[in-house]
């Protein structure tokens, strides 16, 4: 039996998983979970990357323990943020794109180049956390000084387990810099910028060899296998497996969700800059999507109000609310506040609504809230591509939910299709076997 390794990273947690193809289907197994949190040091939200390194050596080492003889890894996380390097050492601290850093950025690189032009040669919808303007902020602090690369975060972990530094195409696709027809950086856009073009060489597609685990970490870990780009934006590696009709939506349900549609070339449209689209890289084609605070909001409220409580039981108590007032949760009150409670309080407040009394009451805002959003990005999708769409394919987290999957009915007027899974896993782990077969 072949067994590959996903280590899938998202801003809140991180797990291992080992898969393997068994009549002819993917399998998987959890062998290790860890939490993920940002941390706030100097007024800044920082990555601790040792620590989040160290977390990933733990499980590997587990998953060596039960599967000694894994053939390959590979290692997907969120997008947007990245680790810069001088050679071999890190340029620290490592920001998290939720740190409040960009606000000069923003305002100096639209006055370079206005954003809808920046959305003209990217398609990458406006936020100040965007790649773009986090690396502008390194630019005026002098950060990228001595760069010598700027690494995604999977980009960063790979190479510390491979010694290999490989720039990978559906990760870099969310930094607002990369060209959706070639896929590649655009190179004038950089230009424009006065960013170091050394930084920004050629983006690989996913399923390239990296190498093999270094030595020193295969004695740590107690075994070797090869080293695997997958999609390393998890949001990529979970659309490649979901079994959808063309042409319809999906939602990849996390901490964000990503809502949109697949497509066989970019949309570079005003229209799609207006309502929030961007376009990703995606396996072959261009996921046409939207960013939506998903269950970032819910995260925060059970840290908040019930920590550790089981999401069956949270469920059940917004189920049973029957609260439904709604707030717009993208709006940047609801990116890092210090209560996200009160953030939701104040929103309703000012709005004229009742405010919620008990925990189910916030809960019941929040999934109410993220149905409706769906329904607000649909409707903009709907109009900028002209089409009409009947279904919705929702993977991830919240496809577990079927009190969200129910709400998701109720506003959008669509057919909601979850598909349960481990879908960033098996993506990542597809990747792997595509590339074992290749390279065998």
């Amino acid at each position: 039996m072949d067994y590959y390794l996903a280590i899938d990273i998202g801003s809140t947690s991180g797990r291992h998983i080992v898969g393997w193809l068994e009549n002819g289907k993917i399998r998987l197994r959890e062998v290790y979970r860890f939490s993920n949190r940002a941390d706030k040091k100097d007024g800044h939200l920082i990555w601790d990357i040792e620590r989040l390194y160290s977390e990933v050596i733990n499980g590997i080492r587990c998953a060596f323990s039960l599967y000694p003889d894994i053939r390959s890894l590979s290692v997907d996380t969120w997008g947007g943020d990245y680790v810069l390097m001088n050679g071999d050492s890190e340029i620290l601290p490592c920001y998290t794109y939720r740190d409040y850093r960009t606000e000069e950025a923003v305002q100096k690189v639209h006055e370079i180049i206005p954003f809808d032009e920046i959305y003209k040669r990217v398609g990458y919808q406006y936020g100040p956390y965007n790649t773009i303007y986090q690396l502008y902020s390194d630019k005026i602090k002098g950060r990228l000084e001595h760069a010598t690369d700027f690494l995604m975060m999977p980009e960063y972990l790979l190479y510390r387990l491979s010694g290999v530094k490989m720039k990978e195409a559906t990760n870099n696709s969310t930094t607002s810099l990369v060209d959706p027809r070639t896929r590649q950086f655009d190179p004038e856009l950089i230009r424009l910028l006065g960013y170091p073009e050394h930084l920004f060489p050629e983006l690989r597609s996913p399923g390239t060899l990296m190498g093999t685990l270094r030595p020193e970490i295969a004695r740590e870990v107690g075994g070797s296998c090869d080293v695997i780009l997958c999609a390393t934006h998890d949001t990529q590696s979970a659309i490649s497996v979901i079994p959808m009709e063309q042409d319809q939506l999906y939602i990849s349900s996390g901490t964000w969700s990503l809502l949109g549609i697949r497509l066989d070339h970019p949309i570079l449209s005003i229209e799609g800059a207006r309502a929030g689209f961007s376009n990703e890289s995606g396996l072959e084609y261009i996921c046409y999507l939207t960013n939506i605070v998903g269950m970032w909001i819910v995260e925060q409220l059970r840290s908040e109000l019930c920590p550790g409580e089981n999401f069956d039981v949270i469920v059940k108590k917004a189920e049973e609310s029957g609260y439904k007032f709604l707030i717009d949760p993208n709006l940047p009150l609801f990116n890092a506040p210090a209560s996200m409670s009160q953030a939701m309080r104040q929103y309703l407040a000012e709005h004229g609504q009742a405010l919620p009394e008990s925990t189910g009451d916030y809960f019941s805002c929040a999934y109410h809230s993220l149905a409706a959003s769906y329904h607000h990005s649909i409707s903009a999708l709907e109009k900028v591509t002209g089409q009409t769409y009947q279904k919705i394919y929702i993977t991830g987290g919240g496809a577990k939910n079927a009190f969200l999957n129910r709400l998701t009915e109720e506003y959008t007027g669509k057919e909601v299709i979850p598909f349960p899974i481990e879908a960033s896993t098996a993506g990542n782990i597809m990747f792997q076997m595509k590339t074992d077969r290749t390279s065998a």
